[in-house]
């Protein structure tokens, strides 16, 4: 029971590195020696130093015979900052206690080992379901070649996203938009098409009270011929980074136009549509672990169609627009036949005062 007890603490604080870690994972670490906490540390962004690092400079010369409790398992390679495992076994700790083994197939288990070797106590295991979910993102990335990639979605109870003139301002209510924007906060990028672009000139950018953000997600617009105005929000970089998904039939001006603006310009192979698997791999190739997918039924329809959708997040208001022809939540083709729908597993459901979220993930 005290393992779930500390681990669980050891998760609260790997939290602390909401929106700050990518494209590392969310790592906390708690020291324990006889049933005192000594020292607590969290990965607080890529390049600074570990979640053990941080707790055992806190615990210091305690931290001999100590019990350490990560939800991760301690790194034993050289990257930006030098192996935990090297500074546990000099620490002299007696214990170590792991939520989930480190997902790298190139380096999964090996820091277990070489604790394991230095004569440490090694558990693992503990609250492991609840460290995979909070490290889903960088287990997507880490373990394939695409970001990990989320839809996000408002609509009315009669599915529609917006009314037959296009208005959608607001459809859900100001607490689901503050969650809503503190997921954009996690995410290294947000997506969006250029009808919804063209059609609410949007900012993309995080938005929370009381909190300083750091650094903005790179907004991608999937804009296959360059009809983003250069006068329009998304275009502004002093705002965040964006990024113009293009087809390779667009006009080269165009390209420059963009480029005159800050703005970096991605041409894949397809000439008359921008090639989402293709943008996906060149993403993940660039450390962009993860993607929010937020307009709009088009460009969602054609992500989930392709199979590059993890996640969904709908948020429903409970309110009716009507009219045939207002905007569904999801475009494209769709599926002739029942059986052919795609489906979630691991539905959750959140309430946001009268909204609903309901959260599952792609089979």
């Amino acid at each position: 029971m005290l393992h779930e007890i500390y681990m669980q603490r050891a998760l609260e604080l790997a939290r602390l590195g909401w929106g700050t870690t990518n494209p590392n994972p969310l790592v906390g670490a708690v020291i324990v020696k006889n049933g005192e906490v000594i020292g607590e540390g969290y990965h607080k962004s890529a390049g600074e130093p570990h979640a053990e690092i941080n707790a055992l400079t806190q615990a210091g010369e305690k931290a001999e015979d100590s019990i350490v409790y990560v939800n991760l398992e301690p790194c034993s390679h050289f990257g930006r900052t030098s192996p935990c495992t090297d500074a546990l076994i000099k620490a002299g700790v007696q214990e170590v206690v792991i939520a989930m083994q480190d997902p790298n197939p190139s380096v999964s288990g090996k820091g277990i080992k070489k604790l394991k070797q230095a004569g440490i106590k090694v558990a693992v295991g503990i609250l492991e379901e609840e460290a995979k979910k909070l490290n889903e993102i960088f287990i997507k990335y880490i373990t394939s070649d695409m970001p990990f990639t989320i839809w996000k979605c408002a609509m009315t109870l009669d599915g529609k996203v917006a009314t037959v003139t296009g208005d959608s301002k607001w459809i859900t209510n100001e607490a689901s938009r503050e969650y809503a924007h503190w997921w954009r906060y996690r995410v290294s990028a947000i997506m969006a098409g250029i009808g919804t672009v063209l059609l609410d000139n949007p900012m993309l950018t995080v938005r929370l009270p009381n909190v300083k953000v750091e650094k903005q997600p790179i907004r991608i617009i999937i804009d296959s011929f360059g009809k983003t105005p250069l006068n329009y929000n998304v275009l502004d970089t002093n705002q965040a980074p964006t990024v113009i998904a293009t087809a390779s039939n667009i006009e080269r001006s165009r390209v420059e136009n963009f480029k005159s603006k800050g703005v970096e310009v991605i041409t894949t192979k397809s000439k008359d549509r921008v090639n989402l698997s293709e943008l996906m791999k060149e993403l993940h190739n660039r450390q962009i672990d993860s993607v929010l997918i937020e307009g709009g039924p088009t460009l969602a329809a054609s992500a989930i169609e392709e199979g590059l959708v993890d996640k969904a997040m709908i948020f429903i208001a409970p309110k009716f627009i009507g009219g045939k022809n207002a905007p569904s939540a999801l475009g494209g083709k769709g599926v002739e036949k029942l059986k052919d729908a795609w489906n979630l597993k691991n539905v959750s459901i959140k309430h946001f005062q009268e909204d609903l979220l309901v959260e599952g993930y792609f089979i």
